[in-house]
């Protein structure tokens, strides 16, 4: 029965129509780079990156200018997560499903499993993507407060840190949850046809583009749990330099959980930048980690540090900083015991997957599958927007 997956193919065009419509700003705003093509767990993909370009004087001649060429940088991504989604019909189960619906409710059934199934697994790489908020740059905001509830001025101070770091100002994306989205949306600036110079925000729900940023929102965006560290303070008698990413420290009271990636961390020197930190301690010295650029002022020796509060992961990135690859899995030459393998596009996410029809004794196995890795890989270019 060769043709199972080619009766199947409706039911799997319906299932796309529903799951494209889920919040997974992160996927929509990600730099991607997505195939059919058979992968492994663990192998490595190498994506180019384009660097900067540098411009020449027009000089009037017979040709154009004998230059342009450029060796393109590239990040390597390790495609770590190999994941599958199985749906069983045992032949008993089907056929007492057929005799008291319709065939019509029957296909409505399985359309709603393979919905469930994409769904689990495009929540999946929205939450990988939102869990390299650690890799980000600074952060602003106010730990446990949801942004936008008065003005923009969120905006333009994300927008600061970015320009600060030298950041592109095209592709900048802002993903939010539901609840910052909702202020947002609030905002007479915006809702107001005169203000914002469209209806689009209030008629139709889309969050339009703010100061440079694309805005969307993201069902996976995380929660941060604060480190239980106190008392650290900086143990560098010729101080931490501006640039400094690796910082060492000494007098602290770990609390069991002691610095954690991801906690925001202040100085008395400098209240103003909110550092990420991308390795933490567990210890009452050594050394942690803050992303790059690295401090904005040089820390003296015996400053005191200060973990912030438990947050909500906002995130403002430019597109190329995080990037997404997915590929299906790949199978043996000759093929497996699967019956059919197609490649399906949900054209939204642009998420590709495999769906393979297993036929084992009295009952059919039909699994939906993907294989990705994803990278913050340029944390100047990112920021959190603490809620």
């Amino acid at each position: 029965m060769a043709n199972t997956i080619t009766n199947f193919i409706p039911v799997l065009y319906e299932a796309i129509d529903q799951v494209s419509r889920e919040l997974t700003g992160l996927i929509g705003g990600s730099s991607k780079d997505m195939s059919g093509e058979g992968i492994g767990l663990n192998q490595t993909v190498r994506v180019p990156v384009a660097t900067s370009r540098t411009a020449s004087t027009i000089t009037p001649g017979q040709l154009p200018p004998n230059s342009g060429d450029e060796t393109p940088d590239y990040e390597d991504i390790v495609l770590d997560k190999a994941r599958t989604v199985p749906i069983r019909w045992g032949g008993e189960e089907q056929l007492a499903f057929t005799n008291t619906r319709t065939s019509r409710q029957t296909e409505r059934f399985l359309t709603q499993q393979v919905a469930q199934a994409m769904r689990t697994l495009v929540n999946e790489v929205e939450a990988d993507l939102a869990a390299e908020y650690i890799y980000a740059s600074r952060a602003y905001g106010t730990a446990g407060t949801t942004p936008f509830a008065s003005t923009l001025a969120d905006v333009s101070n994300l927008k600061k840190i970015l320009d600060d770091n030298g950041a592109p100002q095209m592709g900048r994306q802002l993903v939010i949850n539901s609840t910052a989205g909702v202020n947002l949306r609030n905002l007479t600036q915006l809702v107001s046809a005169d203000a914002s110079g469209s209806t689009d925000l209030l008629r139709r729900g889309v969050l339009l583009p703010l100061m440079g940023f694309d805005v969307r929102e993201s069902a996976g965006i995380l929660s941060h749990t604060k480190g239980a560290g106190t008392g650290y303070l900086i143990n560098n008698v010729a101080g931490e330099v501006v640039g400094q990413t690796a910082l060492t420290l000494d007098g602290g009271t770990v609390n069991s959980t002691g610095i954690k990636a991801g906690d925001i961390v202040t100085f008395a020197v400098d209240s103003t930048n909110k550092y990420v930190v991308r390795s933490g301690l567990t210890a009452v010295s050594g050394d942690i980690t803050i992303n790059k650029p690295g401090v904005r002022i040089t820390l003296p020796d015996d400053n005191a540090m200060t973990i912030g509060n438990s947050y909500t992961a906002n995130l403002a990135f430019v597109q190329d900083a995080l990037k997404l690859v997915t590929r299906v899995p790949a199978r043996p030459i000759g093929g497996d015991s699967a019956d059919d393998v197609i490649t399906v596009t949900d054209p939204v996410s642009g998420l590709t997957f495999s769906f393979a029809a297993y036929r084992e004794y009295q009952q059919v196995v039909y699994c939906l599958e993907l294989v990705w890795g994803v990278r913050l890989w340029k944390p100047e270019w990112a920021a959190i927007l603490l809620g």
